[in-house]
């Protein structure tokens, strides 16, 4: 299985390790979030054979590592409105909304922690989607979620709703997207897992390659004025 590129946060920059161009490989990319502490750990795993379908299908793969260190949450400034990003640069949050918005599409995955996702990539992904909603709009998206045995239906639930309110076309699989294990050789023996994984990256590569034909000839979608309703007047 080839490898994606993968982009590591560290110490405030960003280093990217490359591999040898495959021939027939279009111009379009799938962006890879790799949302767990660990950069080959479980969560890894999954989203390895995500990506390894998608290259196989001709398509770019990169993945992005959160890391491992702080991410501050969302401080509900409003910055973000006129600056098109967030207002703090000192950890990934921007460089990865940078990395999304030129992307064809884009998978997220994390390590289950108590029937949800990993905080800090909770908090990357607010500033993240609540910043750059409309760059990312109309983009397939899917989510990914590792665990050891259980909470993995409500962290994906959590991972899917960015999706759903920022316009996104959900990429689904034969079954919700979770693997199962305690460490990536647990997880290689999670067979109908790694399937449902392989069976992700070729819809999504399917539906990247259906949005991208469909350019010319199908517009998007015109968009009403916001409306919005408050429940306490």
């Amino acid at each position: 299985m080839a490898e994606p590129h993968v982009i590591e946060y560290f110490n405030g920059s960003f280093t990217k390790t490359s591999r040898g161009a495959k021939k027939g490989v279009t111009a379009m990319k799938v962006l890879l979030i790799n949302g767990s502490p660990r950069k080959n750990g479980c969560t890894s795993t999954a989203l390895s054979e995500v990506a390894g379908e998608i290259w196989a299908q001709g398509i770019e793969t990169e993945v992005f590592h959160i890391g491992n260190r702080p991410i501050r949450g969302c401080q509900a400034c409003g910055r973000c409105r006129a600056l098109g990003h967030c207002v703090f640069s000192d950890d990934p949050v921007n460089a990865c909304l940078e990395q999304a918005a030129q992307a064809d599409g884009l998978i997220v995955g994390s390590p289950v922690y108590f029937a949800g996702i990993n905080g800090a990539l909770g908090a990357l992904l607010d500033r993240m989607f609540y910043a750059g909603n409309a760059l990312l709009a109309y983009k397939p998206a899917g989510a990914v979620v590792s665990c050891r045995r259980g909470g993995a239906g409500s962290a994906f639930d959590r991972l899917n709703k960015y999706f759903t309110i920022s316009n996104m076309p959900v990429v689904p699989s034969q079954y919700w997207n979770a693997v199962h294990g305690n460490s990536p050789e647990e997880v290689r023996q999670d067979l109908e897992g790694l399937q449902i994984m392989r069976t992700l990256g070729r819809n999504m590569a399917w539906l990247v390659k259906s949005l991208a034909a469909a350019k010319d000839i199908v517009p998007r979608p015109e968009a009403e004025v916001r409306v919005r309703t408050n429940f306490i007047r």
